[in-house]
C-alpha cells in the first residue's frame, strides 16, 4: 500500500532538519549554542532540528551563517519551500475565493501532454457542467467560509477545460461508478452533467473510464488523484492538496492508476452505466 501523501511531506521535513542537524555538527556547536547565538528561545535549534517547527527563509540564513555554512543556505531554503509547497491547506489557497484558484492552474494544464486523472467522489473539473459546478463550489465556499465568488470561479473553470478540445493534450480519465451517482445539485443539474460525460466521451483526445460497483478490485478506491505528464501528481484531501514530485512516489500513483484502468470499462460499457444513472435519477 503506498504510503500517504502526508507522511511524504513529513519526511521531506525531517529530511530537511536532518539537514540542518548536519551542519551544526560540522560546525561543532550544540543546538543549544545555535540557539543562544541566533537570539532564540533554547528549544528552538531543537524544535527545528526534530522537523517539529518548520524554519522560516531567515532561521535558515541564521542557522548556516552561525554554523559557518553561509553557501549551503540556498540549497536548504529551496528544500524547505519544496517541503512546505507540498501540503498547502485548502483555507490558504482560497482565501481570497475560488477563482484566483481555479487560473492557477491553467499554466500547469497548458504545459501539460499527458493527463491521467482519478476521481473518486465527484465529476473531475475539466468535465463539469457549469451548472454543476456552481452547486459543487457553492458547497465548498460554504464549507471552507471562503469569500464567495462561485459564478467568476465557476467561468475560470470553464475556461480552463478549453485544453480538451485545444493543443496537444492526451487525458487518461477514470471516475468510480458511485460519482455518477452522488447528486450535486438536483436531478436536472445532474442529468445535464451526465450528459455532458455522454458527449465528452466522443473527443479524441478523451478517454473516459467508469469503474463499476461490480468490479472484481485489485485496487481499492482512493483519494481524489491527477498525474500531470510524468512530473508531478496532486492529491486532494479534505483540508488540503498534496504536491508529489519525487519519482518514486509519482511511479507508485502511476501503478495505481494502471491497476484501476484495467478494472474500469470504457466505451458502450461505460456509456451504459452513465445512462443507468440518468435513468435513476426519476
Amino acid at each position: 500500500m503506498a504510503r500517504s501523501p502526508s507522511s511524504s511531506v513529513q519526511a521531506a521535513r525531517e529530511a530537511l532538519a536532518a539537514r540542518l542537524r548536519e551542519v551544526r555538527l560540522d560546525a561543532g556547536l550544540t543546538a543549544r549554542e545555535v540557539a543562544l547565538q541566533a537570539g532564540w528561545h533554547p528549544s528552538k535549534a531543537s524544535r527545528l532540528e526534530n522537523a517539529v517547527t518548520s524554519p522560516s527563509d531567515d532561521d535558515i540564513r541564521a542557522w548556516c551563517g552561525i554554523c559557518g555554512a553561509d553557501g549551503q543556505a540556498a540549497d536548504l531554503i529551496a528544500a524547505s519551500r519544496s517541503a512546505e509547497s507540498m501540503y498547502v491547506e485548502w483555507r490558504r489557497l482560497q482565501r481570497t475565493g475560488l477563482r484566483r484558484l481555479q487560473e492557477s492552474y491553467v499554466p500547469l494544464f497548458e504545459r501539460t501532454r499527458t493527463f491521467r486523472i482519478y476521481c473518486s467522489n465527484v465529476v473531475p473539473g475539466l468535465l463539469q457542467t457549469p451548472a454543476y459546478a456552481t452547486a459543487l463550489l457553492s458547497e465548498i465556499t460554504h464549507f471552507r467560509q471562503s469569500p464567495n465568488d462561485v459564478a467568476e470561479a465557476v467561468a475560470a473553470r470553464m475556461d480552463r477545460a478549453r485544453v480538451l478540445r485545444q493543443g496537444d493534450h492526451r487525458f487518461a480519465i477514470l471516475v468510480e461508478e458511485a460519482v455518477l451517482r452522488y447528486r450535486m445539485g438536483d436531478a436536472e443539474v445532474m442529468a445535464g452533467q451526465l450528459g455532458h460525460l455522454l458527449s465528452i466521451m466522443s473527443l479524441p483526445a478523451v478517454s473516459l473510464g467508469v469503474v463499476p460497483f461490480t468490479a472484481s478490485r485489485h485496487m481499492w478506491p482512493l483519494e481524489t488523484f491527477s498525474i500531470y505528464d510524468t512530473e508531478q501528481a496532486q492529491v486532494e484531501l479534505l483540508t488540503a492538496a498534496v504536491n508529489v514530485t519525487a519519482p518514486s512516489e509519482i511511479g507508485q500513483y502511476a501503478e495505481a492508476f494502471d491497476r484501476l484502468s484495467e478494472i474500469a470499462v470504457y466505451g458502450g460499457s461505460a456509456r451504459a452505466l452513465i445512462t443507468d444513472a440518468i435513468g435513476a435519477l426519476g
